[in-house]
């Protein structure tokens, strides 16, 4: 049985995880909800029971064995290493250590088998990132990917509450706390986190940097366009694929639906294809519209949907928590 802190705990990413963590029967023996000091003594509830929220500084002395991380990278920066120096592994879903040379970056369908009892800082990739990935790693496997074309359509929930309040407020014609520089409902923003000197932005270099770690083939070329859209609740992805050889859409369909993780739903005469509404709290991964790129060679378009919160952020920790438990690396 495993003593965990779930760091974040009243967070959207938080709360999934603590759900996650209870439908997937993860072998909790003790659980440690941590929250910022305005929530420390306010409770959560989990399998029926209530567990008071602690302090950072004092669930580091409980010295977890496991501490989910989803509190902001400024936070994660300043405690993943203080749990890690107590002996606890910490699972990070913020951005601070994923390019960092010596963290794992972990999509553990794609390359948990790089984990070592040594990771005591494991990173949890970004959720447009982690759903990618997820289609490109087998494909690349059996025909060699040379360059990937993505542009995105992330839900608010991707941002936090505060984006969410801000949609549902003019959606009622309520004014209130904006968490984006214009207006989201009946709009979309090209725009997601801050703008870089390469005129991209960080979202968008993230799925760049990320990819080539995770796939750990530095000749995949990536370039990405992240669009905010007023959603509530799962990403979406145009991805164009351009391969070393040749492929059989066939071929390409069949090995899709015997990767572990990966849902098809590719008839488009029964106008079947993936949906936000048809992600929403599920584990796997969607992909359809599945099709040749007419332009260009050995090049597949595809769309690609998944629950961000989910396989995106909170299930894709927990399952390296699970791998990490299955092998005995804590």
């Amino acid at each position: 049985m495993i003593k965990i802190a779930v760091v974040g705990a009243t967070g959207l990413v938080g709360t999934k995880m603590l759900q996650v963590l209870e439908e997937r029967d993860f072998p909790v023996g003790e659980l440690i909800p941590v929250a910022s000091e305005k929530s420390v003594g306010n409770s959560i509830v989990y399998k029926g029971k209530q567990y008071k929220i602690v302090s950072m500084e004092t669930a580091v002395s409980m010295k977890p064995d496991i501490a989910l991380f989803s509190a902001g990278g400024s936070v994660s920066k300043e405690w993943a290493p203080k749990f890690a120096e107590a002996g606890t592994t910490v699972i990070d879903n913020s951005s601070a250590w994923r390019m960092d040379t010596d963290k794992p970056l972990v999509v553990p369908e794609i390359n948990a088998f790089i984990l070592t009892k040594m990771d005591k800082i494991i990173a949890n990739p970004n959720c447009s990132t982690i759903q990618m990935v997820m289609v490109l790693d087998p494909l690349h496997k059996k025909y060699g990917i040379k360059r990937v074309v993505v542009s995105t359509y992330q839900s608010v929930t991707g941002t936090g509450v505060k984006a969410v309040t801000q949609m549902q407020n003019e959606r009622q014609g309520i004014e209130g706390e904006m968490a984006y520089a214009y207006k989201i409902d009946q709009n979309v923003l090209p725009h997601i986190d801050v703008f870089t000197e390469n005129g991209y932005t960080k979202e968008e270099m993230k799925m760049v940097n990320e990819t080539i770690k995770i796939m750990r083939d530095n000749s995949i070329r990536v370039t990405a366009t992240t669009v905010r859209v007023p959603v509530i609740g799962g990403h979406s992805e145009s991805v164009n694929i351009e391969f070393d050889r040749d492929f059989d859409l066939n071929e390409v369909r069949e090995i899709l639906k015997n990767t572990e993780g990966i849902l098809v739903v590719d008839d488009v005469t029964n106008l079947k294809y993936p949906m936000p509404l048809d992600a929403h709290d599920k584990d796997e991964v969607l992909v359809g519209r599945i099709r040749r790129d007419e332009s260009r060679d050995n090049t597949l378009n595809c769309w690609i949907v998944a629950d961000n919160l989910r396989k995106g952020a909170a299930t894709n920790a927990v399952q390296i928590a699970e791998y990490l438990v299955k092998n005995s690396l804590v």
